[in-house]
């Protein structure tokens, strides 16, 4: 009987609300697990520094650079990719407004800003264009500039706002 493989570690992590159990190597990065194992190619790797913020992902619901992270970090945690963004009900107010004001070019970037932006506004989704410019400075995009993903993130807030009425 061969014996197991003790460098390999169990985790039940739950990714976009659906508990995933798996065996993985200690070293596994948290975005190569998500891209590679699980399939969710949502999450991009940019500089695998954790300063492009391409890789960006919700972690028990706060921003956290995957390229940076072990997957066995997130035993037993929440994980929230781009691809558990969007409900039965449509798309989250971000995806519409980053659409409706063309802040997206290639889209490489887009996931990141995505969930870092979902973080900032459940928080205060009034928050104003220096205060989004401040929560966004750990992203990078290389084709639109910025206003746009500023004006689209202030459209997404007035409609969350909106919804809590």
């Amino acid at each position: 009987m061969p014996e197991p493989d003790s460098s390999r570690r169990s985790v039940e992590i739950t990714v976009n609300g659906h508990l995933v159990r798996a065996s993985v190597e200690p070293r596994r990065l948290l975005a190569d697990f998500l891209r590679d194992d699980l399939g969710l190619t949502g999450t991009h790797l940019g500089c695998e520094h954790g300063v492009c913020g391409a890789c960006t992902v919700l972690l028990d619901g706060r921003p956290v650079r995957s390229c940076l992270a072990f997957a066995v970090q997130a035993a037993g945690r929440t994980v929230e990719t781009i691809e558990g963004l969007a409900t039965a009900e449509g798309q989250h107010p971000l995806q519409t407004a980053f659409h409706e004001e063309h802040a997206l070019q290639c889209g490489f970037c887009t996931p990141g800003f995505l969930l870092t932006l979902k973080y900032v506004l459940e928080r205060d989704s009034t928050i104003d264009s220096d205060a989004i410019r401040e929560a966004i400075s750990g992203n990078l995009c290389r084709c639109t500039g910025y206003t746009n993903i500023v004006r689209a993130a202030l459209r997404a807030g007035a409609t969350m706002t909106a919804r809590k009425d």
